[in-house]
């Protein structure tokens, strides 16, 4: 989710409990602070997006967090209390985080793998105007902020819970379609019965959509992956690259001779169905074989 999505957030659950300024302040820094990779941006795009949703995204730093903030608010009576409101405000960015199709590696540093729930797009309007809905409606004279925000959690959780079972819907229509072994379904900004999917077969790559209004697979491309081209594989030693590759789940290198250079593009095919280009690597090699251009798009 974005950073705004994640303040509201915050704000929303502070209704939760007795009003006071404390409160509020401990859960909009506790749902923000996950973000604070941000800064790995003033380094590079490469760098942003090998550790974007890394550590400070795992059930370390949650837990370390969660002790700072209780010490740093009260080491007495109080610690217990905001300790707990700082584990409510993080916890809750990681499960928000979790349930879109960018990857998380929520038990680092224990284990570096990449987690996602493909539920949902990484911006959801329907998330984001409920729970800015709910912080609108609290802070209304007369309101009762505690029912408001529970109506607002409770539709949060029914709607994942929609998504989820449309995705599994998707996911068996496609096993009876097509007999792939290796796939995998995303979600596409702002729809319901279409979903994106990616599968694997040795070599080749198959991306389409799974529409389940007209019940049908629409194979969109076929790719297949190649490493033949000495630049493809010298690509993979540059940083450029190697920080791709440990984001991509499905990597596809893409080559290009003109005017006697050659351009190497490594595209994620998670979000191949975004206009443009988006979450790419690409390599500009000159006549002499040597890269004289690195750039990441997301």
């Amino acid at each position: 989710m974005d950073p705004v999505t994640h303040g509201l957030t915050g704000a929303l659950l502070s209704n939760l409990f007795p009003r006071k300024r404390a409160v509020l302040t401990v859960l909009l820094v506790a749902s923000l602070a996950p973000d604070l990779d941000y800064i790995t941006r003033l380094w590079g795009a490469d760098v942003f997006m090998r550790y974007h949703r890394g550590i400070t995204h795992g059930v370390a730093a949650l837990l370390l967090f969660t002790l700072l903030m209780g010490l740093s608010i009260d080491r007495g009576k109080g610690f217990l209390f905001y300790a707990s409101l700082s584990f409510l405000g993080y916890g809750t960015h990681l499960v928000m985080d979790l349930v879109n199709q960018y990857p998380v590696r929520i038990l680092s540093p224990l284990d570096w793998s990449r987690y996602s729930l493909d539920l949902v797009f990484i911006i959801d309007p329907y998330i984001s105007g409920a729970v800015l809905l709910g912080v609108v409606l609290a802070v209304r004279k007369g309101t009762r902020r505690f029912t408001v925000t529970a109506a607002v959690l409770l539709f949060l959780i029914g709607y994942l819970g929609c998504r989820s079972y449309l995705k599994g819907l998707a996911e068996d229509f496609l096993r009876g379609r097509l007999d792939e072994y290796h796939y995998r379904l995303s979600p596409l900004p702002n729809d319901f019965l279409r979903w994106w999917f990616i599968t694997r077969s040795g070599a080749e790559y198959k991306v389409g959509f799974v529409d389940l209004f007209t019940r049908r697979v629409y194979i969109q491309e076929r790719f297949v992956y190649s490493e033949e081209a000495p630049e493809v594989k010298e690509s993979k030693q540059l940083k450029t690259v190697r920080s791709f590759l440990y984001f991509a789940r499905f990597p596809l290198p893409e080559v290009e001779r003109k005017d006697g250079e050659t351009i190497v593009t490594w595209r994620e095919l998670s979000y191949a169905f975004l206009p443009g280009e988006h979450f790419t690597a690409r390599i500009r090699f000159d006549r002499m074989g040597r890269a004289v251009e690195e750039a990441i798009r997301f």
